[in-house]
């Protein structure tokens, strides 16, 4: 039983989606209460784009155990893909109350509240996000972005430099950190990271449009 599920998610590593349904399907056949083998089909049929018959394996899975956090957090993902944020808050919440203490899993929610424009009770969530997950470097502009939408630029500032810390090449982070420093009047900060950011991706018009903007002001 265990095995079909390694061997299924083995293969949906490797991209071989057939592969990994039919293992799936196998280890369902073997044990119908098993809601891990319910999950992992739910997450290959979520990959290969069948959304509504993901959701079914994924309810399946927590008919059979309603502490499946897996499931919750599969749910989520899939519910905040199709744009049904309040669906997908909601399991990112029961997915945390059941014990789903994982980065993502407080990313992934944080996001969530940012597109219900709930961006000040995404804060914590995003901030703990950044503890759990250190090495990633979205998750800290994600969490910059958020401060800087409720004007804590300082704070922010420091969210994007550790950012492009980890992946200097974030042309987003880049980005934002200029007009960070342009909002605190900093023009030679803000040009030098437009600058980057064009580096990075020639053709990022707002960086192009923020340049313009100092190198205007300053002639």
């Amino acid at each position: 039983m265990e095995d079909k599920n390694q061997l299924g998610i083995k293969y949906m590593r490797e991209g071989k989606w057939e592969e990994a349904a039919k293992q799936f399907m196998e280890a369902i056949e073997e044990n119908p209460k098993s809601a891990v083998a319910h999950i992992n089909f739910g997450n290959v049929l979520t990959a290969v784009g069948e959304t509504e018959k993901a959701l079914k394996f994924y309810d399946r899975a927590l008919e059979i155990d309603s502490d499946a956090v897996a499931a919750y957090y599969s749910k989520g993902n899939l519910n905040y893909d199709l744009e049904r944020f309040e669906d997908a808050k909601r399991n990112f919440e029961l997915a945390l109350k059941k014990g789903l203490q994982s980065g993502d899993n407080y990313f992934m929610l944080g996001m969530t509240l940012v597109q219900l424009n709930q961006g000040r009770f995404a804060l914590p969530y995003l901030q703990r996000s950044t503890e759990l997950l250190e090495n990633d470097a979205e998750s800290y502009f994600q969490y910059g972005l958020c401060l800087a939408q409720q004007q804590y630029i300082d704070e922010a500032i420091q969210q994007f430099l550790r950012c492009i810390e980890i992946d200097s090449t974030h042309a987003d982070a880049l980005y934002n950190l200029g007009v960070a420093y342009g909002f605190k009047e900093d023009a030679e900060k803000a040009l030098e990271m437009f600058d980057r950011t064009l580096q990075v991706q020639t053709d990022h018009l707002l960086a192009g449009h923020g340049k313009k903007l100092i190198e205007g002001n300053q002639s």
